[in-house]
């Protein structure tokens, strides 16, 4: 039998959710995911997560989005742009599909309530637990900061997310599963010691595929290897074009040995719902020129009707601010609401 903390664990896990949510059980279970607002949302958000998320808000889950402005500085010493960032991230995902009237989107800053449940969390994991957790380590690496509060406390700062809205599934992957093990063991310990207000939460495995960025690694805006939603077709033909490849003509689809090759014909193969290793063969000896052409028309035309919608929010901020005031609205009624059962349950009501 697979160890409760393995992976094959949670795979299983994830998979009865799935199965059960396929079985018209989806009003059982509430999804809570997010976005640091940092820049531009990119292609690799767009088939890493957002595209779940749509396909669960359809399904009929309770979907929350949480933009996490306060997590921004965890690493960056400056809030500069924020607003714009978080105005830009709305857009994104109501071009996307994301639905206002079926997905609550808030912003961390704007719910008291929902980080007041810092305090008692804090209190039920251990300094050491804190210090294992392998997104700690490696953002810290990263930024080469000193390991501020914030960033020391980040796993249960996300677990106040998940829970003040009793969130039971969080679509992730593999690397992010220790997040879970701390909200589950926050959720756990709560409720063992004051009586049961919190819901087991359980780990969505997608089967999204990675996307690399331009020139092979991950695609990252700090790389400049990224293509944003919120490109033209234009700035996203310059950027392809742009990116590095190598002096062998012939195209063959090999990520270890041609990274960048490799990279562009899997961001073709995800727009058009290939096999990169046939687009390879089909564009043989055409070059690095006729693959970046394929490439730019696939991305342009699988992002055009995205695009095109994300215009009209551009052009209605109005709109985009109400779709986050009503959000706040919503999250702030809630997160009052499961403040005042952990009062109760604390015995610290007055």
């Amino acid at each position: 039998m697979p160890n409760e903390g393995s992976y094959e664990a949670a795979l299983k896990r994830s998979k009865q959710v799935e199965d059960d949510i396929a079985a018209g059980n989806a009003g059982k279970y509430t999804m809570l995911t997010g976005d640091r607002p940092t820049g531009r949302l990119h292609m690799g958000h767009y088939f890493g997560t957002i595209k779940e998320r749509v396909r669960l808000q359809e399904a009929g889950v309770n979907t929350n989005i949480i933009i996490a402005d306060y997590q921004v500085i965890t690493d960056r010493d400056t809030t500069e742009h924020i607003q714009d960032n978080v105005y830009n991230m709305v857009m994104d995902y109501l071009a996307c599909g994301i639905d206002p009237e079926k997905t609550m989107i808030f912003t961390h800053s704007a719910v008291p309530a929902e980080n007041q449940l810092m305090l008692p969390f804090l209190s039920l994991v251990t300094e050491a637990e804190l210090l294992r957790n392998p997104t700690v380590k490696a953002e810290q690496a990263a930024s080469g900061h000193s390991l501020t509060g914030l960033l020391l406390t980040y796993p249960v700062h996300q677990a106040c997310d998940i829970l003040f809205c009793k969130g039971n599934v969080v679509p992730v992957g593999r690397d992010q599963l220790p997040h879970i093990e701390v909200t589950s063991k926050i959720a756990r310990r709560f409720n063992e010691r004051y009586g049961k207000v919190f819901p087991e939460v359980t780990g969505l495995l997608g089967t999204a595929t990675l996307i690399p960025g331009l020139d092979g690694r991950k695609m990252s805006k700090s790389y400049g290897n990224a293509i944003s939603i919120s490109m033209t077709e234009q700035e996203t033909a310059k950027l392809i074009k742009k990116s590095k490849t190598d002096s062998e003509r012939n195209i063959t689809f090999d990520p270890e040995n041609r990274p960048g090759v490799s990279a562009l014909l899997t961001t073709a193969g995800i727009c058009t719902g290939r096999d990169p290793k046939e687009i390879a063969d089909e564009i043989g000896m055409g070059g690095s020129g006729q693959l970046k052409k394929y490439v730019t028309q696939a991305v342009n035309d699988y992002f055009a009707p995205i695009r095109e919608r994300r215009h009209q929010y551009e052009e209605d901020l109005d709109y985009v601010k109400d779709v986050l005031h009503e959000g706040n609205r919503k999250a702030n009624e809630i997160a009052q609401k499961t403040l005042q059962e952990v009062r109760e349950a604390m015995g610290m009501v007055y």
